[in-house]
């Protein structure tokens, strides 16, 4: 009788432990969370990893007809990958072509960016506070602008059509075009203008975490080795240099893995001389419905994000055991830059005006060039602005702002940021909850690396992904849960969102573990239940960071271009779309409007962020 009441005591117990857990919100939260991001990052990419083994009814005849039915399982594609005639030209050039560009752009960014850094943290350069906000616009500029700007500098006649401001220049100075194209090619397309531009653009991620290394080391470590006469050279080797190295190397991932993921850039400056890495393949292969090839490329750039993300973590692993901050209280005292302060100062205006103010200006100016590489007054028109349409020019389009096309584009930017940046900034606040709540358990280290996921995918992978997913109905059991979303809204949207949540969740975590736990107990005492203490302690406290992830968001999504490129129709085009459509169509003064117009709103969107956002938004913005 005894066992008996014990064992239904037992029961029972568990039932009310599983009612409390089923019941209780936060754990619902947690479930829901879990089972979408599952449906959302890992099942895509079971998805893409699944059909690179499916036999395309197109690939019958290449695979032999006879004996091979569409849908059966094969090793086809993987082998045309690495084992075929093909290998050299579609996996093996390209692939070393976008370790170059990675390794070369990392080598770039990490020199400029932790120069900047040290000068702006630990020296005693004039005008910090012109330079601080200097240093970080080239990021706001998106990398593809930059490339416009690069051609419109170093365009060639015989690669470009028409010649850029400089080439120009030497013609008008009576250089032959052989002795120009000698020149000038070798800097305006290929591996060195990608470099250049995208080390322009990548070294703000070194910029931004070598100086929060900086500026949380006490700069009497420093001193402690003046005062035994090392020299700054032997300082910033042995001591700054070392406490700093765990920031540099994060940063040497996160460009690597931007870089051997660009497109962008790599259609402007790469295509003209057939310079082709991994993601203008994959783009390739999938405009010409090769999606099995596709997929299996977008495969291949994950392997090689994730191989860079483990070492990384393997080589910072050693170095956790530095400590920078003690209980006293840090101070930093700049040190000085002696005979050096006035060279150094105006090689960082040289530098910004050239990597700023000069790529603006010529952008400006070719927009209202009738016909490019003529600098004349009588050139110069607004009729790629506001002209009615000329059958003459441009096949008679009508300037941008006359144009419809471009109205839709603009329609679409602000309704996709917009939506985005809410939508988005929401599920990274909820998650970041979860994973500041579940710091050290389980569920929150799950979420936290189903989260991590999309950053390790190259954007034009990610959109692959999307594409292959949601291009077909989803059933379950026969019954379609989800239409097929190709060229809708709704797969923009989603796509966006997900591919951000990295970004969100981790200003939202971040958000969150600074609002302390006792305010909720104590409204749970008061018998406050949880979606009241969310929405009532939780949600006002985090409205600043909320803020920043709403800006961080609209900035993103408004320059993306790579991410969407693969899943843009007519009814969908974005302003960075519509500039790469003028651009591959002849039309470049049309595609500078469209990258003027682009540049002004996210520009505009970061003033203001400065101006009402907390101190530390321009930061989040730019990470």
């Amino acid at each position: 009788m005894k066992d008996s009441e014990h064992s239904y005591s037992r029961v029972r117990r568990l039932k009310n432990q599983i009612k409390a857990v089923v019941t209780n919100p936060y754990n619902v939260i947690v479930l829901v969370a879990i089972i979408l991001l599952t449906y959302l990052i890992v099942f895509p990419l079971v998805d893409m990893l699944s059909r690179t083994f499916v036999l395309s009814q197109r690939d019958l005849r290449a695979v032999g007809g006879t004996g091979h039915v569409a849908g059966e399982f094969t090793f086809y594609y993987w082998q045309k990958l690495f084992a075929s005639d093909l290998t050299k030209s579609l996996l093996v050039m390209p692939l070393l072509h976008s370790l170059e560009i990675g390794f070369a752009v990392s080598v770039g960014s990490i020199v400029l960016g932790a120069v900047l850094a040290w000068l702006m943290v630990r020296s005693d350069l004039p005008f910090k506070p012109f330079f601080s906000l200097a240093v970080i616009i080239p990021y706001m500029i998106p990398s593809w602008v930059k490339s416009q700007a690069w051609l419109s500098m170093f365009r060639t006649p015989r690669i470009g059509g028409s010649p850029g401001f400089f080439t120009a220049l030497m013609l008008k100075a009576g250089i032959s075009n052989e002795v120009i194209e000698a020149i000038i090619a070798p800097i305006a397309y290929g591996p060195l203008a990608i470099v250049v531009v995208l080390s322009l653009h990548y070294y703000a991620y070194t910029y931004l975490l070598v100086s929060a290394a900086l500026n949380s080391i006490n700069s009497e470590l420093e001193e402690m080795g003046e005062i035994q006469g090392a020299s700054k050279a032997l300082i910033l080797r042995r001591i700054t240099f070392p406490l700093v190295l765990p920031a540099m190397l994060s940063a040497v991932i996160l460009t690597f893995s931007k870089a051997i993921g660009t497109f962008g850039v790599i259609n402007y400056l790469g295509s003209p001389v057939r310079f082709r890495t991994l993601s203008s393949e994959l783009y390739s292969n999938s405009q010409s419905q090769n999606t099995q090839i596709a997929f299996a490329m977008a495969i291949l750039m994950i392997c090689i994000a994730a191989i860079s993300v483990f070492i990384n973590q393997q080589l910072i692993g050693s170095r956790k055991s530095y400590a920078t901050i003690g209980g006293k209280g840090g101070r930093s005292t700049p040190i000085g830059l002696g005979v050096w302060k006035p060279l150094i100062t105006v090689i960082l205006l040289a530098f910004f005006v050239v990597a700023i103010i000069m790529p603006v200006l010529i952008l400006i100016l070719e927009s209202c060039m009738l016909q490019q590489g003529t600098y004349s007054l009588e050139n110069f028109t607004l009729y790629y602005w506001a002209g009615s349409g000329n059958p003459d020019i441009m096949e008679g389009l009508p300037g941008i702002f006359k144009n419809e096309q471009f109205l839709l584009s603009l329609f679409n930017s602000c309704r996709l940021t917009l939506v985005n940046g809410v939508f988005g900034t929401i599920f990274g606040q909820i998650l970041g909850y979860i994973c500041a709540k579940g710091r050290g358990r389980f569920h929150g280290k799950l979420v936290e690396q189903l989260v991590f996921i999309p950053y390790l995918i190259p954007s034009i992978a990610f959109g692959g992904i999307y594409l292959s997913m949601f291009s077909r109905p989803q059933q379950l059991f026969g019954v379609t849960l989800i239409p097929a979303l190709y060229g809708t809204f709704t797969l923009l949207t989603v796509t966006s969102v997900v591919k951000h949540l990295p970004f969100a969740s981790r200003a939202g975590t971040s958000n969150m573990l600074q609002i302390s736990g006792e305010l909720e107990e104590a409204a749970t005492i008061e018998g406050a239940g949880f979606f009241k203490r969310f929405i009532k302690i939780v949600f006002p406290l985090s409205k600043g960071g909320f803020i920043s992830g709403f800006m961080l968001i609209f900035v993103s999504i408004m320059k993306e271009l790579d991410l969407i490129i693969l899943i843009m129709t007519p009814s969908t085009t974005t302003l960075p779309y519509l500039a790469f459509q003028y651009q591959n169509n002849n039309a470049p003064q049309s595609s500078d409007c469209v990258a003027i117009v682009m540049f002004s709103i996210v520009f505009l969107v970061y003033a203001l962020a400065n101006i009402f956002g907390d101190a530390d938004l321009a930061k989040s913005m730019a990470g």
